[in-house]
């Protein structure tokens, strides 16, 4: 039993120094390095809806905060 906690004790404080780490660098998220045209696939991703320019466009534009939500008590 003890094995157990000590198994999760050490799996919760390599999430702990992830999350640290994501917060103080500040930076978003990224994905895996080429995805799927590493793969020599070329085919687009159904986030884009099969327009892949839309995804550098997503990327490169800086959106305000306040853009990203939107006051549900104002109707």
């Amino acid at each position: 039993m003890i094995e157990l906690i000590f198994a999760f004790l050490i799996m919760g404080l390599i999430i702990l120094a992830m999350s640290v780490g994501v917060i103080v660098t500040r930076k978003p998220i990224k994905g895996s390095c080429g995805g799927i045209a590493a793969l020599g696939m070329d085919t687009s991703c159904d986030i884009c809806g099969g327009d892949t320019s839309k995804c550098d466009e997503e990327n490169s534009s800086q959106v305000a905060p306040s853009d990203l939500g939107y006051d549900v008590s104002r109707s």
